[in-house]
């Protein structure tokens, strides 16, 4: 089974609370059409709700979150026993009262106290409310392009006015409470404007798509105050930075390390945003999927973690990381692939750096693996038989011990003409070198045994060796 090292984002993120008149927390709650029931308080992190108050309220449907320590900022979420919620806004003033409806909570909400969830809830129900006329619109053009051609032009400035009124709306929240957290908040929703780039006529098309991708990858965040730890408990920050290092950023490790490095710096001084940025980029480039990202994940843990740098975690989780980092660093792309000198079935030796070839192709594999014996025989069928004479030769280590199951499987599938070696005397350290934990594993080697493919599926490899061939 392949091993994997993972952080963990724990639930217990640590969280900078602040002092509100030194009172803590009471928050007065009547939903109606709620009796003798629990209700929850809770806040958005990490794509996740995280608990912080449970209450009874009582056959009125009045209750009190209450709590000794005030709450740090954020959106917060109030989750009802039939799974209906509806967000509230903490900050600076928690102290206030909040009264509402079972059904259409959102819309029916009153709000004493809290001048920034006040106006949090207003926005929410104007935008309701445009949310509405836009659907209607929507679908009239939709629905009637046809038979109401005049209309439909009408219809679509009606949307651009629409949307505009709402930018208005957000602009005149973003004025009157500059320098609170509900103006960070509505900035951070607001995307960026991208220049067209079109003013020189004779610039080609790929040209101003790229200047205009440059130009939204390096403004991505503008509208988001990566300064203010507040902004992780809202329910799109870590959606943005998803989008953003899966989506926009080439899934080229240099590429990834690099932004990842540039993000963190906007944190500045502000601990709590920069120890989460540090683990989210961390654990996006050791979680992915992408061919050879395991770069990126040895360069942020030596940046951050092995460095000294990241001085929240213990001992014993760096020391797993600094082992993991030591089997990763000899084996990644571009890296010379490490020499193995090993026996074949005749007692023969044969080194890996004196295989000459075009492209070789080094599998870890063993008979009794379920999935060696349906991937090694595609090998021969899809690679050796179609390429083995266009200079791509075949290096296969056998990993176990048993060797009469290792020739009859050479034997019964015609795999006499590879390469086949193994190591009966352990002195090859070939499992370090590659990080074989699981087989089959399968590496490519350039002509000089440069490495430029690992851990690609069977599906994936006659596709990667027609490319790299015909390249050379």
């Amino acid at each position: 089974m392949n091993t994997k090292f993972i952080i963990i984002l724990s639930v217990f993120f640590s969280l900078t609370l602040f002092k509100v008149n030194g009172q803590g927390y009471k928050i007065d709650v009547t939903i109606n059409g709620l009796k003798d029931t629990t209700l929850i308080l809770g806040h958005y992190f990490n794509k996740k709700m995280l608990v912080n108050d449970t209450i009874m309220v009582n056959h009125e449907g009045k209750g009190s979150f209450t709590g000794e320590e005030p709450l740090p900022g954020g959106v917060y979420i109030i989750y009802m026993p039939d799974q209906k919620y509806f967000d509230i806004f903490i900050d600076d003033e928690q102290h206030f009262s909040i009264s509402t409806q079972k059904t259409e909570p959102i819309l029916n909400l009153t709000v004493k106290g809290n001048k920034q969830e006040l106006a949090f809830n207003e926005y929410q129900k104007y935008l309701n409310k445009q949310q509405q006329k836009a659907v209607a619109l929507q679908n009239n053009i939709k629905e009637k392009a046809q038979s109401q051609k005049d209309s439909v032009e009408i219809w679509k400035n009606q949307l651009n006015e629409l949307t505009e009124e709402i930018n208005g709306y957000w602009n005149n929240i973003l004025t009157k409470y500059k320098g609170t957290f509900l103006a960070n908040f509505i900035r951070g929703i607001k995307e960026i404007n991208v220049p067209d780039f079109n003013e020189n006529k004779s610039l080609p098309d790929s040209v101003i798509r790229w200047k205009r991708y440059e130009y939204y990858k390096d403004h991505y965040f503008d509208n988001i105050d990566m300064q203010d730890d507040r902004m992780l408990r809202t329910p799109y920050f870590t959606n943005k930075l998803e989008t953003f290092f899966t989506k926009t950023v080439f899934q080229i490790p240099d590429s990834i390390v690099k932004e990842a490095n540039r993000v963190i710096e906007m944190a500045g001084d502000n601990k709590e945003m920069e120890k989460y940025l540090i683990q989210y980029t961390f654990n996006t480039v050791n979680d992915s999927k992408v061919m050879g990202m395991d770069a990126a994940m040895v360069a942020l843990a030596e940046r951050y973690y092995l460095s000294g740098y990241a001085d929240w975690v213990d001992e014993e989780f760096l020391t797993k990381l600094e082992e993991r980092v030591t089997k990763l660093k000899p084996n990644l792309i571009g890296n010379k692939a490490p020499d193995l000198k090993l026996l074949s079935p005749n007692n023969e030796y044969y080194k890996l750096n004196e295989v000459y070839a075009k492209l070789t192709i080094l599998v870890f594999w063993e008979p009794d693996c379920g999935h060696c014996k349906k991937e090694i025989p595609k090998i021969k069928e899809e690679i050796w038989d179609k390429y083995g004479d266009q200079g791509v030769k075949i290096f296969a280590v056998f990993t176990q011990h048993e060797k009469d199951k290792w020739t009859e499987f050479i034997e019964e599938h015609q795999l006499e003409e590879w390469i086949n070696v193994w190591d009966p005397y352990n002195q090859s350290n070939f499992r370090d070198l590659y990080d074989i934990y699981s087989t089959p594993v399968i590496f490519v080697l350039d002509e000089n045994k440069n490495i430029i493919g690992k851990r690609i599926g069977t599906d994936q490899l006659p596709g990667f060796i027609e490319y790299h061939l015909k390249k050379k």
